[in-house]
């Protein structure tokens, strides 16, 4: 039968992937503070966390984060990993945007 190997691989498959690593809010914090506060200040007058918190920002989901801090990311030159912008995102949902 072919189902009995099918089945046993995707089970093998499924319990060797685990849980994905849950993000580092502090490594977040530090790389969004280290690369990000200096721009955002100079777009807003010196109040870097408005872009977060007004009315009409462009961020209403988790998906348009992820991509926000990655177009940042890319105009900004930085060569971040995946998992620094998963923490950056993580950071800046868990301060700011309360996103689910």
């Amino acid at each position: 039968m072919i189902r009995r190997p099918v089945i046993l691989v995707a089970g093998v498959a499924l319990a060797l992937s685990g849980p994905a690593p849950a993000a580092d809010l502090a490594h977040g914090q530090a790389l969004h503070e280290a690369n990000c506060i200096a721009c955002h200040s100079s777009m807003t007058n010196g109040h870097p966390s408005s872009l977060y918190t007004r009315p009409d920002r462009r961020v209403t989901s988790l998906a348009g984060l992820q991509k926000q801090v990655r177009r940042c990311e890319l105009s900004l030159g930085l060569t971040w990993f995946d998992e620094d912008i998963d923490d950056v995102v993580a950071y800046l949902n868990d301060k700011f945007y309360k996103l689910k």
